[in-house]
């Protein structure tokens, strides 16, 4: 089978997985290139509420696949940064659902996710002062965002891994799992995370993310949507929301 991205889409979870297997899903260059426009496919379609990122069988992402980029006319750290920011755009929640190694490009892609769920035997590592590359500065903005600025230090000047325990008290991981669980924890909080507001979501993320000049148009959206109603009505009726709002192009 050739490296690709596939995906499908569950209860208004879509799971796309990086596969790969022969070398550790390591990210080809068309793989890369994969990235931004099934994100955009999958923000445009409202069935679709949240995403899983993850890697098939035993591990995430080994990072990029050195022998594919060689002979890619693109330059390969380019490639990368546009599948990162594609990813860290999207305007839905997405979770990294992490196992085995999550190295290099992986863990690009693993930052650029909203959140981060590791089993317990996952390893994290960014490994360009192995190869001599100049890690990006919006790749490197974000991990310090994560992480901050000594952590992102030792990742980077170093290559070295690290574990689980370690990233989950740095905050680069969110929640460690123990052996078995990664999957069955990921699958009950993104159920959750479908039936919450899209509105508030998409509000967040661009608040998260630094967007200082979208309040009025947030606002608006409020107004307009129904989902305020929706939600006090659900509260004082005891019952679960039916939120309507979905991602739009503005």
């Amino acid at each position: 089978m050739e490296p690709q991205l596939r995906h499908t889409v569950t209860d208004g979870v879509a799971t796309v997985v990086i596969d790969h297997p022969a070398k550790r899903n390591a990210m080809t260059a068309d793989m890369w290139r994969q990235v931004p426009p099934l994100f955009a496919g999958l923000a445009a379609d409202p069935a679709v509420r949240a995403v899983v990122l993850t890697g098939a069988g035993d591990t995430f992402c080994a990072g990029a696949d050195i022998s594919s980029l060689r002979e890619s006319p693109t330059d390969p750290q380019e490639l990368a940064v546009r599948a990162e920011e594609a990813l860290a755009a999207f305007p839905k929640p997405t979770v990294a659902a992490v196992r085995g190694y999550c190295v290099g490009g992986g863990c690009q892609l693993a930052g650029a996710c909203d959140l981060r769920f590791a089993d317990e035997g996952a390893s994290f590592g960014i490994t360009p002062a192995k190869l001599g590359i100049v890690y990006a500065a919006a790749s490197t903005r974000r991990l310090v965002s994560l992480v901050g600025p000594a952590t992102a230090k030792y990742l980077l000047f170093s290559g070295e891994l690290i574990d689980a325990e370690r990233a989950l008290r740095t905050g680069l991981v969110d929640e460690v799992l123990p052996f078995g669980e990664l999957d069955k924890r990921v699958a009950e909080f993104t159920r959750v995370l479908a039936t919450r507001s899209q509105l508030t979501q998409a509000a967040a993320k661009e608040f998260a993310a630094g967007r200082t000049d979208r309040d009025a148009y947030w606002a608006g959206q409020a107004r307009g949507s129904g989902d305020t109603a929706e939600g006090v009505a659900a509260f004082l009726e005891r019952r679960q929301p039916r939120f309507t709002w979905t991602v739009q192009d503005d």
